[in-house]
């Protein structure tokens, strides 16, 4: 098994053009003695709507970590993917999001439930786990809750892990479980049992991406009780140290925190509770490197101030149509959005102000931002014009990712 680095930070890049930008804000960490290695994601959905392939990530990552001598571990992520979708990663890619989150609550077949069950009766009773004051009863009906809802999932997941270890081998990937796209969050105890199924299946997996309490919406801050998302954090870390003391899964065995972009009210806590224990963490990003190209091109002003106002414009003429596929975690009233007009005739400075995520700054408006952010399929229909606009203004877009992924994102996760 190839073993994943402590740290590990997803860098999602829609067009695969900002390698070399999203690289030096991990190598510049990597100087401040932050040992973070980059993982290149992208999804299944990102890849067929932007028209490119699983092999483009890979040649972006290669190209970059070229270009730049970088020296460390890097990470090309086959994300959220299935079953349906995931013998074209299996070549360019050594980092695969295994998600099952559609297969939870599906019924399991009803002998393979009840050998599961009597599996897990030997934890009925008291569960106590160290660091954990609450002492959590383990009885029948919550057995058979646990194997009701999760075993189908991880029995997928099984499935699509062996798929992948049958055509690539043992030691040229890491393998990560998601659950996190679903509306209730885990609880403690049901990671507990979720991870002794994973166990269970054989399926060595690295990360773990449960689903907590409060909204990961796109590309914004955390919505939710910030002391809740401390508590269940800290409990999920403690359950983890606990399973692999106990089971065959990785001692390495980390939280992946997914749609982790811009959750800058949790970075503290998460980095102060994994210094605390000791512990790893993946946080995985998307379409925030997509959000600051088009900052890029609206500082730039001229003809690309006015692809970012067509971009925009675009998209609010067309929000349903792009907002539905990203319903559960994007909040945008669209009564409150700019209008179009009001937004033709905006500066450079107030149209990247406006879209920039520094939270308490008055041109700051959080559902323009989301709205951008599934706005991508505008862009990407516009093809070689947007490429070809990202060329022209490469050291300006590459300021902007840079500095963004640095100085938003890893500084305020590791305390720099």
């Amino acid at each position: 098994m190839h073993t994943i680095e402590k740290y590990s930070f997803g860098i999602g890049d829609r067009f695969t053009k900002q390698g070399e930008a999203q690289l030096k804000a991990i190598m510049k960490a990597n100087d401040k003695g932050i040992p973070v290695v980059p993982v290149w994601n992208k999804s299944n959905r990102e890849h067929m709507i932007v028209k490119t392939k699983p092999a483009d990530t890979w040649t972006e990552a290669t190209t970059a970590t070229a270009a730049l001598n970088y020296k460390g571990s890097w990470y090309v992520d086959a994300d959220h993917i299935n079953l349906s979708n995931v013998e074209k990663y299996v070549e360019h890619s050594n980092f695969f999001t295994l998600d099952v989150a559609d297969y939870i609550g599906k019924e399991p077949d009803a002998a393979e439930a009840e050998a599961m069950l009597k599996k897990l009766a030997a934890y009925k009773g008291t569960l106590e786990i160290p660091g954990i004051s609450e002492k959590f009863e383990i009885t029948s009906g919550l057995l058979e809750e646990v194997v009701s809802k999760f075993y189908v999932a991880i029995k997928e997941a099984a499935l699509i892990y062996r798929f992948i270890l049958d055509n690539k081998g043992n030691d040229n990937f890491v393998a990560e479980v998601s659950m996190d796209e679903v509306e209730e969050a885990q609880n403690p105890v049901e990671l507990f049992f979720i991870l002794v199924m994973i166990d269970h299946f054989g399926i060595p997996a690295q990360t773990i991406a449960p689903k907590f309490t409060g909204r990961f919406n796109k590309g914004v801050d955390y919505v939710g009780d910030i002391d809740l998302f401390r508590k269940e954090f800290e409990q999920d870390l403690l359950v983890i140290d606990y399973i692999v003391g106990s089971t065959n899964l990785p001692k390495n065995l980390k939280l992946s925190v997914h749609s982790g972009s811009d959750k800058f009210s949790i970075y503290p806590i998460i980095g102060e509770l994994i210094r605390k224990y000791d512990k790893g963490i993946h946080v995985k990003t998307a379409g925030t490197t997509w959000l600051e190209e088009v900052i890029g091109l609206a500082m730039a002003g001229g003809e690309a101030l006015e692809m970012a106002k067509y971009i925009y414009n675009t998209a609010y003429s067309r929000m349903d149509e792009l907002c539905g596929p990203y319903a559960t975690v994007i909040d945008i009233d669209g009564a409150k959005l700019p209008k179009p007009e009001a937004v033709s005739s905006w500066s450079s400075e107030k149209f990247a102000n406006t879209l920039r995520h520094i939270p308490g700054h008055a041109d700051y408006d959080p559902m323009f931002r989301q709205l951008i952010h599934v706005g991508y399929k505008v862009a990407a229909e516009l093809g070689d014009k947007y490429h070809a606009m990202l060329e022209a203004n490469k050291e300006i877009v590459g300021e902007q990712v840079s500095t963004n992924i640095y100085d938003r994102h890893i500084k305020r996760l590791f305390d720099l």
